[in-house]
């Protein structure tokens, strides 16, 4: 069942309004803090997993944290790459034209949204069951399954799905996806980005999000913060670069708003795809913090630059693989799965320090940042010692069985 049409499509969905600004403290009559994560977008995910919707069972999956310094977390899904739908568009292009004739999500069967999601303009969040809709009503942008999950509550965020946007990042649906993580006001819930190049595998703009009880390594790794002129630090946003990591990247965090450190991260994506540079984004921490990897991988394949034996693993590095959550489809890769292992195929993924060095010299210049000439300074992360990692809530024991 396709979703239908712009008249009358919207009108058969719930709605999620969230509040304009996240950081405006909470009104009396406000929904509670848990309600979006917990009562709205995993109670309906569980629910299409009653109904039969996925492709597999993902909490059937084995998931181990490997041993080591940063804690990788592996994940046993064997045959999921042969479930999932093949990519059908070149991958040395970030930036390609929509193709209707290919798959897309006004595709998807109805039964697979499973509510819009809208800045309500207001000071408080709120949600209908049923949202009425008019004629001269905007493309909804909607939450749906993802029927090849990775994890528990895997979901895709789609701006403005009939509007049939390509994969590639603007200003409002990055902001949209900020808004998403903030609105889930959990560490253990992450959105992410692939560009095209980078393994996205639909030319329709999306966002991927799912719920892992335990932190991403890319989250536990150290960083050295990157001091700015005083005239860059108008937004408030301060930027890092991680060290001690397999995959060289950038990590944004703060900003005196929510838009401000979007539009900083956004202008640092159009730079990327108009130059044709891949690259994968996780947005953490209740959407504070952002990490921006550009990165190499599929060039690399072409080149024939990859040994055979990191291809015979059929992992394409995605955002997911790329913060520490690698999936696997080899029983075999899974047991002997360590951190060396998982250090070797990250790092083919990374640009060279002088290739990265390049690039994060016109994103600065893209985002109207400049460098101060101070040194640089190290930072831990929030989660580098363990008994700064937030616990997981009691509420949510579901998942894939994670040994540690």
């Amino acid at each position: 069942m396709s979703l239908g049409t712009e008249l009358d499509f919207p009108s058969k969905l719930p709605l999620y309004a969230f509040k304009a600004d996240p950081k405006k403290p909470a009104q009396d009559d406000e929904l509670p803090t848990e309600f979006f994560l917990n009562s709205l977008l995993l109670a309906q995910w569980e629910d299409r997993v009653a109904r039969g919707l996925f492709r597999y069972d993902v909490t059937a999956c084995e998931t181990k944290v490997i041993p080591g310094e940063l804690g990788f977390v592996a994940q046993l899904n064997e045959g999921r790459h042969l479930k999932k739908r093949p990519t059908e568009f070149r991958v040395d292009r970030v930036l390609q034209p929509f193709d209707s004739a290919k798959f897309n999500f006004t595709k998807v069967g109805q039964e697979e949204v499973l509510f819009r999601f809208e800045n309500g303009g207001g000071d408080n969040s709120y949600f209908l069951e049923n949202a009425p809709s008019t004629e001269g009503d905007h493309a909804p942008s909607v939450v749906a399954i993802n029927v090849s999950p990775i994890e528990y509550g895997h979901v895709l965020l789609i701006p403005r799905v009939l509007d049939r946007l390509p994969q590639q990042i603007d200003p409002e649906s990055f902001l949209l996806a900020l808004h998403m993580a903030a609105e889930a006001a959990s560490p253990y819930f992450r959105l992410g980005y692939n560009s095209l190049g980078a393994f996205a595998t639909i030319n329709h703009l999306h966002f991927q999000a799912y719920y892992l009880s335990v932190p991403f390594p890319v989250e536990k790794a150290p960083t050295k913060k990157i001091p700015l002129a005083k005239c860059a630090l108008n937004s408030g946003v301060k930027v890092s670069k991680l060290t001690n990591f397999p995959v060289r990247g950038l990590v944004f965090e703060r900003g005196n708003t929510l838009k401000d450190l979007a539009d900083v991260v956004t202008n640092a994506c159009i730079w990327l795809q108009e130059n044709n540079v891949p690259f994968n984004v996780l947005i953490s921490d209740s959407g504070r913090r952002i990490f921006v990897f550009p990165q190499c991988y599929a060039e690399k394949q072409a080149l024939g630059e990859v040994s055979q034996d990191l291809l015979d693993t059929q992992v394409n590095p995605a955002v997911w693989e790329i913060s520490g959550h690698i999936v696997l489809k080899r029983r075999t890769d899974f047991k002997e799965a360590s951190e060396a292992s998982a250090w070797r195929l990250l790092a083919e993924v990374s640009l060279s320090e002088e290739r990265f060095e390049e690039v994060k010299a016109c994103i600065f210049e893209a985002t109207g940042l400049t460098e101060s000439d101070e040194e640089e300074e190290s930072s831990e992360s929030p989660y580098a010692s363990s008994s700064s990692v937030p616990r997981a809530s009691s509420h949510m024991s579901e998942g894939c069985l994670v040994l540690q």
